[in-house]
């Protein structure tokens, strides 16, 4: 059961389960114990959507998630209290240095598929807000938690980036469910959903156009 004395742990909770959070009078940082008990939340997260993964070889990578974790925790609170915050947002914002496999991926996005809310949020208050360009910059990294929200993804080699089979069919399931247009009709992928479909295209996506390399050029 989650309590009121882990106010990182509780944010998290909130916003995962019941999509509400709590606003703080200033810049919360977090202890040793909070952090492993945000840790033992996430792991027991990712085991239940690992369900759906159809595949018993991924792990939760606590590197990941804890670093994911902690960049939505600040991004809601800077998104309110920015009061002499300039300076400390390479450190409440810090980039991701560990290794970008399937399970770090997976393990982020329990948190980061929030960030797009943050972002629309901020770019609303103020286009030049320095946090929205750290925040895109990390989707942009991590896009599969950023499905659905415009990035700049044409550097991307997408047979490479969609080799692993639970991965792709996990981006593609999101890529349908958020209806994002733009990058069902970049060509590999827009190939990928059309197989998927099959005969029953019209059922799952009616308005998805069909699109093949030479009309793209």
């Amino acid at each position: 059961m989650v309590t009121r004395k882990n106010p990182f742990l509780d944010t998290l909770f909130q916003l995962r389960q019941e999509e509400r959070i709590t606003v703080f009078s200033d810049i919360q940082q977090q202890s040793v114990q909070e952090e492993e008990e945000v840790n033992d939340y996430l792991e027991t997260e990712f085991e239940k959507e690992r369900l759906e993964f159809l595949s018993d070889k991924l792990t939760y990578d606590r590197i990941s998630g804890i670093w994911a974790a902690k960049i939505l925790y600040h991004s809601i609170q800077l998104y309110l209290i920015r009061n002499d915050t300039d300076k400390k947002l390479p450190q409440l914002i810090p980039e991701y240095q560990g290794k970008k496999e399937i399970p770090s991926l997976l393990s982020a996005d329990l948190s980061l598929r929030f960030l797009p809310q943050i972002l629309t949020a901020l770019y609303i208050t103020d286009p030049n807000d320095p946090l929205a360009g750290m925040l895109e910059s990390i989707l942009q990294k991590f896009h599969y938690s950023g499905i659905g929200y415009d990035l700049d993804l044409q550097h991307i080699d997408w047979q490479e980036e969609l080799k692993d089979a639970v991965y792709r069919k996990l981006y593609l399931e999101r890529i349908v469910s958020k209806r994002a247009y733009r990058l069902a009709e970049i060509p590999y992928i827009n190939q990928l959903l059309i197989a998927e479909f099959g005969l029953y295209k019209d059922i799952f996506w009616r308005e998805l156009k069909i699109i093949n390399e030479e009309n793209n050029q």
